[in-house]
């Protein structure tokens, strides 16, 4: 219960991530359409939209602040009428063409990184967690797809196993370890799968390559090691 509660609160963290860019890009507009109508010079008040489109939260407070010590100083009667200026011309026409072209560039951003590597990884993830296992195969594959890596090979490996795909997992993991995949247990699932698909003498080496790594001669070996000496002992012994 508590692992569906998790990927929920993900994916709806990563549905509020283009809203909150999108709610940036309307106070920017916003902010930047006020400072053009209180007369600040057009690349002054661009130069605000745009910090204000990153930093939301830091400018559109100080802004506010500004604009209520501004209003304050204008009522003193320090400040007449001929002091306020006058709305520009096409006052909201620069404004909109700002906010087209932003929400434009966060549409291409956000459709380009729904399409990165780590996007695919991080989804892959997600349905591993909630046993999704043809999707996250398919997410891994996406993954390879745009980056060949020899980790992500053992993932998606570890994936097929799981699903009973033992000949591509086997494909996979050899992959993987040609590949330079820092996992000393590869050898060994590679031969436990070889021994499955009765290619022993294959799996014979496969285990005695694991037993070569730092797994097996470490002063607490992985128990592993163990099976695979037996695995070694039942294949070298003589057949009846």
């Amino acid at each position: 219960m508590n692992l569906h509660w998790q990927i929920s609160a993900g994916q709806f963290f990563e549905l509020l991530r283009p809203a909150a860019l999108v709610a940036s890009a309307l106070i920017s507009t916003w902010l930047f359409a006020a400072a053009r109508g209180r007369g600040v010079p057009l690349l002054v008040a661009l130069l605000l939209a745009i910090v204000t489109l990153f930093l939301p939260l830091v400018i559109l407070p100080l802004y506010l602040a500004a604009g209520l010590l501004w209003g304050w100083r204008s009522s003193s009667g320090n400040a007449t009428d001929q002091n306020i200026p006058s709305p520009p011309r096409y006052r909201f026409l620069l404004p909109t063409v700002y906010l087209v072209l932003v929400l434009s560039l966060i549409a291409i951003y956000l459709y380009r990184d729904s399409r990165s590597v780590d996007a695919h990884l991080a989804r892959a993830m997600q349905a591993r967690v909630v046993e999704q296992k043809s999707r996250a195969i398919g997410e891994y594959r996406a993954a390879l797809a745009r980056e060949d890596s020899a980790h992500t090979h053992k993932l998606l490996a570890m994936e097929l196993q799981d699903a009973g795909r033992h000949e591509e997992a086997l494909s996979e993991f050899i992959t993987a370890e040609k590949g330079g995949e820092a996992d000393d247990s590869l050898p060994f699932r590679i031969a436990e799968l070889l021994d499955e698909s009765g290619r022993h003498d294959e799996a014979t080496a496969a285990y005695r390559r694991f037993l070569q790594t730092g797994a097996c001669r470490q002063s607490l070996p992985d128990p592993r090691c163990d099976t695979a000496q037996q695995a070694m002992s039942s294949q070298a012994a003589p057949r009846p």
